[in-house]
């Protein structure tokens, strides 16, 4: 089967590079803004996954109720009312959708800037929409509204190939428990392992990263950032956390848990267990269930360090 030519078309705009330099002012002029720590909550870490996609619910639920109500005869008004509430809430869900988009891979950003285009220019034939109807005009009101749902389509589309097609904001690290197999996996000598480095090493195919801490502790996660699969072993290690070296998150090296974003998925977490002078490690459980138990003879031995 041939590809589609919208596909062709997408597949070409990933690799265009002419707006890069555009792109890069404006990427740098999002991570500038004084958003503190609503830059997180705008990210969506507190819900566990980007916030955008449902705040984008809001305007395009209105706009599409209200192009419904331009069809019903008598119902001018109300549809103009939802004109106005679609408005209203489309630049808090564009502001979420610009801090996403300021932390993507360039193929990513080059759809996202399309994607925002064709959003602006909804935006604007909605707001001209409002101003028709506010002075009168019914039938030029109706026809901007319908104008701009069709742009509203077309950026939708554009979102949905940025986050099924280009996985952004998608949980990166979300395979791993259905990959590692139960059990000890032995990774290495404790001496391969320097204290307070980040080490890389791999379990089933999928790569670890692994930290010694100067009193002996030993902590590993999953390797791959949750946000975009950036290499955490090429991060810096600093007060108990990981930084991913790409756009910043940081984690928690006890337990994966994502203190800053823009990840919103914490990485998935080993126990870790020291048995006759090298390093294993077992998949943390994450649905509650009692770990496995342990060997009578390593536990006798002497050899089980403190497990994370």
């Amino acid at each position: 089967m041939r590809q589609n030519r919208a596909l062709r078309l997408l597949d070409r705009l990933e690799r265009e590079p002419r707006a890069d330099a555009l792109i890069d002012a404006v990427r740098k002029g999002v991570q500038a803004l004084p958003l503190g720590d609503g830059r997180d909550a705008l990210h969506g870490r507190w819900l566990g996954h980007p916030v955008h996609p449902l705040m984008v619910q809001v305007p395009i639920g209105s706009w599409l109720s209200a192009a419904v109500l331009d069809l019903w005869p008598g119902r001018s008004r109300e549809a103009g009312l939802l004109v106005g509430v679609g408005l209203a809430s489309a630049a808090p869900a564009a502001l979420a959708g610009w801090v996403d988009w300021a932390e993507l891979h360039r193929q990513q950003q080059r759809v996202g800037a399309v994607h925002a285009l064709m959003n602006s220019a909804a935006v604007g034939l909605y707001a001209a929409s409002l101003a028709h109807r506010v002075k009168g005009r019914r039938a030029a009101g109706r026809a901007c509204g319908f104008l701009g749902l069709t742009a509203v389509a077309l950026g939708g589309m554009l979102g949905g190939h940025l986050a099924y097609r280009q996985a952004s904001g998608a949980n990166h690290a979300e395979e791993v428990p259905h990959v590692v197999t139960e059990g000890w996996h032995r990774i290495g000598a404790v001496a391969e392992f320097p204290v307070d480095r980040p080490v890389r090493r791999s379990v089933d195919d999928v790569p670890v990263l692994v930290v010694r801490e100067a009193g002996g502790t030993i902590h590993a996660l999953a390797e791959r950032c949750s946000h975009l699969a950036g290499p955490l072993s090429e991060g810096t290690v600093s007060d108990g956390c990981v930084q991913c070296p790409w756009h910043g998150s940081v984690f928690r090296l006890s337990d994966g848990w994502n203190v800053r974003g823009p990840a919103t998925a914490p990485q998935p977490s080993f126990d870790t267990r020291i048995a006759d002078g090298h390093v294993e490690i077992r998949l943390r459980r994450q649905d509650g269930g009692a770990p496995e138990r342990e060997p009578a003879d390593t536990a006798a031995d002497g050899h089980l360090a403190r497990r994370r």
